[in-house]
């Protein structure tokens, strides 16, 4: 049996009630997923949905965001779902950017936002 396609959960500290709620609403999809998070938001996700299998890594400003890119980099990661928060001042801009290159760079399905997320989503139920 194939292991399970990986996906990254991330969210700014402004978005992280929205990616419990939007984990919530598609934990049905998300099950068919391994789960790796940022610190804080893998425990909002896994407070919000306990049966999800959500592994957590640094918080993103200690080095989380650089183990997921990493994970993209070494093809460990199928999608990234990173609600940022475009009005907070961030002072790990510089990962977020690099996290953002990489997903580019490795093609990998990537939404920065809850609109998106929920078209990636809606296409992963087919």
């Amino acid at each position: 049996m194939p292991a399970k396609p990986c996906i990254a959960l991330i969210a700014h500290d402004q978005k992280k009630a929205d990616m419990a709620d939007f984990a919530l609403q598609h934990q049905g999809a998300l099950s068919r997923f391994r789960i790796v998070a940022t610190g804080t938001t893998g425990g909002r996700v896994q407070e919000a949905c306990p049966d999800l299998d959500v592994t957590r890594l640094k918080s993103g400003p200690l080095g989380g965001d650089q183990q997921i890119g990493a994970m993209i980099a070494t093809g460990e990661v199928d999608m990234l779902i990173f609600f940022i928060d475009p009005l907070s001042a961030l002072p790990h801009d510089v990962d977020v950017k690099a996290l953002t290159r990489l997903a580019t760079v490795y093609d990998i399905p990537m939404a920065l936002n809850r609109a998106t997320a929920e078209k990636l989503i809606d296409f992963q139920k087919d």
